[in-house]
C-alpha cells in the first residue's frame, strides 16, 4: 500500500493505540509524509507529525480512511465528526455534527 494525499492513518504503537491518534497526510516528499494530528484522545489534535514513509504502513499504522474524491462537504463531515469523537461519543453526537456541519 502507498500512501497518498489526504489519506487518514491510526498510530498502532502500543502508548498510541489508547489515545486513537489519528493522522492526515498533508504533503509527502521523496522521503517523508507530512501530517496533522486529526484525532488524538489525549489532546494534541492539530499539531504536526513528520513520519517516514517506509514507516507508514502495517503494522506500525494501519489506514482508517483512503484519500477520497476531493469532495469538500465530504471533508467538512469528517472534520466535524473528528471534533466529536471520544470514547463515550453516541450516534446521535456524529449525526448532530455532520447535520452542523453542512
Amino acid at each position: 500500500m502507498t500512501a497518498a494525499l489526504n489519506q487518514l492513518w491510526q498510530d498502532m504503537a502500543p502508548d498510541m493505540v489508547d489515545r486513537d491518534r489519528r493522522l492526515r497526510i498533508t504533503e509527502i516528499s521523496d522521503t517523508h509524509a507530512l501530517c496533522v494530528v486529526e484525532h488524538d484522545l489525549v489532546g494534541l489534535t492539530g499539531r504536526t507529525a513528520r513520519i517516514r514513509l517506509d514507516r507508514l504502513k502495517p503494522p506500525a499504522y494501519r489506514l482508517v480512511e483512503d484519500a477520497g474524491d476531493g469532495d469538500a462537504l465530504y471533508a467538512a463531515i469528517l472534520a466535524a465528526i473528528a471534533k466529536v469523537h471520544r470514547p463515550d461519543a453516541t450516534p446521535a453526537d456524529y449525526a448532530r455534527a455532520a447535520r452542523d456541519a453542512v
